[in-house]
């Protein structure tokens, strides 16, 4: 045979066996040593580098690749400096060349490379989890393993590599294929950028990125991320005392500091609705996306609000639940995916409850976080965020917005003919349904630079991310099953890749 024909790639039965044998016998063993690591992006970690957990499931990665003895691939740890001299945060790079069949299949002519793409750095702990559970000590319960990290993102590498093997294994052609795995995601990808600058000339001509650091709408079904949302975040600090003082004494006549934040919040937000007030933080829903949304609704219908925890209490002696800001399934998916929302996610000034007394604090801080609409460059938010929160601060209070980090969000290329084929081909084949689209909230932040550096490059953006998964929070899971049909159909597309 000297072409490559889409129904006689892959063995699929083979193809899904073979990688549910790595996930049972290899991996979920390597997650488990991985989960138990604190590895806290630097965010949270400032001293990261002197503790020394991302460099350790980093070599702990790299020496798995290797154990795997993957024919023809080469895998190394790289650590730039900045112009400082000052060590970044590390990643690992592996390479495999373009290979022909066993069979006579020629490798892909376009000569076009695999960008595999991963993250090993974690968010902190968060509380709240169960008592059987904890964000560093890995378990397996009824078919998900638990704990910080496992799905966001730490199986990418290893699910990569299993993805590569059983390719190898049907003897079939494959493109060349290269991995980046960082380990600073999930602060913003600092450091990514001047690692993509060096490597440019090795990564080559980027024709296909796997990226599995994103989410699923159910766990029936491969999904694909056709958007991202970005993110800008700072802390917002208001300051009118030197000190705190009698609150009996004094309020009435010192305005709270809590009072001028929550105003100077309200040039921001409406907080009956919360609605982002400044329209330079909105942006049109594309045609496309808005078709693709109601498509989704129809699949996902109530799931995507029963997807979450909410709060539940007695009232009049029956059970009332929390409400969603819409029961609506398309204006739900274009909420939390098209448009801005702010979130408070940290606050500095308070006592503990049972510390806290008749006192009227000098200052009060909350860090926020505004997600931004796909199309809304970040650096600008960031910069008109810090206008609209400082200027003209009530009775003249010391008013200050410390940026954090920003990154842009991302919309998907348009999809072209062979991998729209190659999507729908894996999703029945490894699921029985066809391949979802789905915009993501949260922020990748390399998709919008590969999407700059790669104008051309499909993008798969997928992931584990699914009901209930609970990513950043309390009960993180990786859904084992669903990770394993995900693997296999990573295959199924690098595969056919032309």
């Amino acid at each position: 045979m000297n072409a490559r024909t889409p129904d006689t790639l892959l063995n699929t039965v083979q193809l899904q066996a073979d990688v549910n044998a790595a996930w049972g016998e290899r991996i979920v063993p390597a997650l488990t040593d991985y989960i138990a690591v604190p590895a806290k992006s630097p965010m949270f970690d400032p001293d990261w580098a002197a503790h020394g957990h991302l460099a350790r499931v980093l070599q702990g990665a790299a020496d798995w690749v290797e154990r795997q003895r993957v024919p023809g691939l080469r895998c190394e740890i790289i650590q730039l400096n900045n112009a400082q001299g000052v060590p970044r945060t590390p990643v690992l790079f592996f390479e495999l060349p373009a290979s022909g069949g066993q069979d006579g299949t020629p490798a892909p002519a376009s000569g076009q490379t695999v960008l595999m793409y991963g993250h090993l750095d974690k968010q902190p702990e968060f509380d709240g989890w169960r008592s059987d559970l904890g964000p560093w000590t890995p378990k397996v319960l009824d078919g998900k393993l638990y704990g910080r990290g496992g799905a966001d993102d730490g199986y990418a590498v290893y699910a990569s590599i299993a993805a590569i093997q059983a390719i190898q294994a049907q003897g079939r052609a494959h493109p060349r294929i290269v991995g980046l795995i960082e380990t600073c995601e999930e602060s913003g990808s600092a450091d990514l950028l001047p690692y993509v600058d060096a490597l440019r000339e090795r990564l080559g001509d980027v024709g296909l990125v796997v990226c599995l650091d994103s989410g699923a709408g159910n766990y029936d079904q491969l999904w694909l991320t056709t958007s991202l949302r970005g993110m800008a975040s700072g802390t917002l600090r208001v300051d009118i005392l030197t000190e705190g003082v009698h609150s009996g004494d004094a309020s009435g006549l010192v305005p709270s500091s809590f009072r001028i934040l929550r105003h100077v919040l309200d040039r921001l937000e409406d907080s009956a609705t919360g609605r982002l007030l400044p329209e330079v933080f909105h942006c049109e829903v594309p045609a496309e996306r808005l078709a693709q949304a109601r498509v989704t609704a129809d699949i996902l219908g109530d799931e995507l609000f029963r997807r979450f925890p909410w709060a539940h209490h007695d009232c009049g002696g029956a059970t009332a639940f929390a409400l969603p800001t819409t029961t609506d399934p398309v204006e739900a998916l274009l909420s939390r995916t098209w448009r801005p929302t702010l979130s408070v996610t940290g606050a500095q000034g308070f006592p503990a409850l049972q510390d806290a007394g008749n006192v009227l604090r000098p200052y009060t801080a909350f860090k926020l976080s505004l997600r931004l609409p796909p199309l809304v460059d970040a650096a600008q938010a960031v910069q008109q965020l810090k206008t609209l929160l400082e200027d003209n601060a009530p009775y003249q209070a010391k008013v200050t917005f410390t940026p954090r980090g920003a990154a842009s969000g991302w919309n998907a290329p348009s999809t072209s003919d062979w991998f729209e084929a190659a999507l729908q081909n894996a999703s029945q084949a490894h699921f029985g349904a066809a391949c979802g689209t789905i915009g993501q909230g949260g922020t990748i932040p390399l998709m919008n630079m590969l999407s700059q550096g790669f104008p051309k490059a499909q993008m798969m953006v997928c992931g584990v991310l699914g009901p209930k998964s609970n990513a950043h929070g309390p009960n993180e899971f990786l859904h084992l099953d669903y990770a394993q049909r995900l693997t296999a159909a990573v295959a199924e597309v690098v595969v056919r890749m032309p």
